[in-house]
């Protein structure tokens, strides 16, 4: 190799792949080809010809897990190792499936969606990609490691998912706690993956006309800053930090837990009401709109009521749009057939946009609610209801995710709650208040009254 020539892999990835720890774990970066990194170690540790056991990956989702073989399939044939694709396998008597690649060996690496009991019974390495993204971290954990009693490792690689997620808890065993599992930690941040190399390598892949390949590594570190929702995102995400869930209202895990899978068919739109379902056999629809002009976002949030459940089947923002076209979008909505009630956020300019919605579809079918501090209490805690029961399902959007993590609780020196949320660029928690006026039009009209004296009684401005 000569000294402009770069090594296969950057010294981050060699680490990672030479270490033959019996336990293993990362926190790392998003994106810094760390799942990449693992496909090659279990594809060269597999395909040994002392090999004994099989190795079990459990991704996120079957997408990733298909990403995951395509990876290991790559290497394969770079390091020429005989291996065949058995296709996806039914796995753990029906309950689940693994995409599967075999290798001249016998030996196999089963590429697992999310499913925890997929796991169980099961001999051999496992590794547990972006574990804290996965349903229940905790579950997954305590039914993997048993699988590696007769050998094999223990690997955990993931981004941090909020400060309350079990992948923290085994970061802050290990940092704080001396250890007690013996765990092998690495830690690799955006700035650790710059300083190795990474725009370089990212650059190989980039065509010329990609703004990237042009820059340097202090710009692309600004530019991954300002890309993301907030800053919280950007700490979490690219340098390790955890978000802090001791004062969101609403902590990662909770949101995590209701939002679609990936590629889940779960949005509808006025224009084109048939595209992924029927609306003539939909049940009720709900919209929340929290209006905003030239500082704030406006969002209609729709969601459909089955039984207890709320499932979003629509979020459209609107920035600095004027005021005859959010009329339009609402009138969209709410040509809707089976739309039964919206509630929208008449304060400050948001009371004539009520009032000529209610002008024009009565009162019954729109309400204008105006924002005070025990109003906000009595929308906000409904939210938090329905993300602690499961009882909502939302799309997987980090904006959405900084909106509702946005939404702090505060006491005031008086003693009473007060819900507040910094304005950034990504708005001001417009699609939390958005989602809350949603929930709220979707309960029953009888507890309006009792909110909105309760609103009344209390001062505040949002």
């Amino acid at each position: 190799m000569t000294a402009h020539e770069q090594p296969f892999f950057l010294p981050y990835q060699r680490k990672w792949i030479e270490d033959d720890s019996r336990l293993k774990i990362m926190e790392k970066s998003r994106q810094i080809g760390l799942s990449w990194t693992s496909a090659y170690r279990l594809v060269r540790e597999q395909s040994r010809s002392d090999a004994r056991l099989d190795a079990w990956v459990s991704s996120r989702d079957e997408a990733q897990a298909r990403l995951f073989l395509e990876d290991a399939k790559s290497f394969a044939s770079i390091l020429q190792c005989a291996a065949t694709e058995l296709g996806l396998k039914v796995i753990s008597g029906g309950q689940a499936s693994a995409f599967v690649l075999e290798f001249a060996n016998g030996r196999r690496l089963h590429c697992l969606s999310s499913n925890a009991d997929a796991q169980a019974g099961k001999r051999g390495t496992r590794l547990l990609d972006e574990f804290a993204l996965h349903p229940d971290p905790r579950q997954l954990y305590a039914i993997a490691y048993p699988g590696i009693t007769w050998g094999g490792q223990l690997e955990i690689v993931s981004t941090h998912r909020g400060s309350d997620n079990f992948f923290n808890r085994l970061i802050r065993e290990i940092t704080e706690q001396g250890n007690p599992k013996g765990f092998s930690h690495h830690r690799v941040t955006l700035q650790d993956a710059l300083d190795q190399g990474f725009l370089k390598k990212l650059k190989e892949k980039l065509p010329p006309e990609d703004p990237r390949s042009q820059m340097d590594e202090g710009e692309y570190y600004d530019f991954i800053r300002h890309s993301c929702a907030d800053e919280e995102s950007f700490m979490q995400e690219y340098l390790c930090r955890p978000a802090d869930d001791t004062s969101a209202f609403l902590s990662w895990e909770m949101i995590s837990e209701c939002e679609y899978e990936p590629g889940d068919s779960w949005e509808i739109t006025p224009e084109a009401p048939r595209q992924g379902r029927d609306l003539a056999l939909a049940h009720d629809l709900y919209l929340g709109v929290d209006i905003g002009r030239e500082h704030d976002l406006s969002v209609f949030w729709l969601v459909e009521r089955i039984n207890d459940l709320f499932f979003t089947r629509n979020v459209t923002t609107l920035e600095r749009t004027p005021f005859a076209q959010q009329e339009e979008v609402l009138d969209a909505f709410l040509s809707l057939p089976t739309l039964r009630r919206a509630c929208i956020d008449q304060s400050g300019l948001g009371r004539q946009f009520a009032e000529r919605a209610t002008a024009r579809y009565g009162a019954y079918r729109i309400e204008g609610l105006t924002f005070t501090a025990g109003l906000k209490e009595a929308l906000a805690y409904p939210v938090r209801s329905a993300f602690e029961g499961r009882t909502l399902r939302i799309p997987a959007d980090k904006r959405i995710r900084a909106d509702l993590r946005a939404v702090k609780k505060e006491a005031t020196a008086s003693g009473n709650i007060r819900f507040c949320a910094e304005r950034g660029a990504n708005g001001h928690a417009d699609r939390f208040w958005a989602l809350a006026l949603a929930l709220y039009a979707g309960r029953k009209p009888a507890a309006a009254a009792h909110y909105e004296s309760l609103g009344s009684a209390r001062s505040g401005t949002r």
